[in-house]
């Protein structure tokens, strides 16, 4: 039996692709003020979702470099592998 290849490295490093969705979420919620600045649209529930998808997506990058800090300090609970 055939191992399957590697996945490319972009795409097992989490925290690039934390960053990127956070990217993506903020670019949404910047149209969705513009839309309303310019009076298309309410602040309805989409632009209270992309807010949201942000602020986890920052959340979730803290918590990646919290994990690669731990691992760094060589911290007993860290995770390993995040280098």
């Amino acid at each position: 039996m055939v191992d399957p290849p590697p996945l490319p490295q972009r795409l097992t490093r989490p925290a690039d692709v934390v960053a990127a969705g956070t990217a993506a979420w903020l670019v949404a919620t910047v149209v969705l003020f513009v839309a309303w600045l310019a009076g298309e649209r309410p602040l309805d529930i989409w632009f209270g979702t992309c807010v949201v998808g942000v602020a986890l997506g920052g959340v979730g990058y803290a918590v990646f470099r919290w994990q690669r800090a731990a691992a760094r300090r060589g911290s007993r609970t860290a995770q390993r592998g995040l280098e």
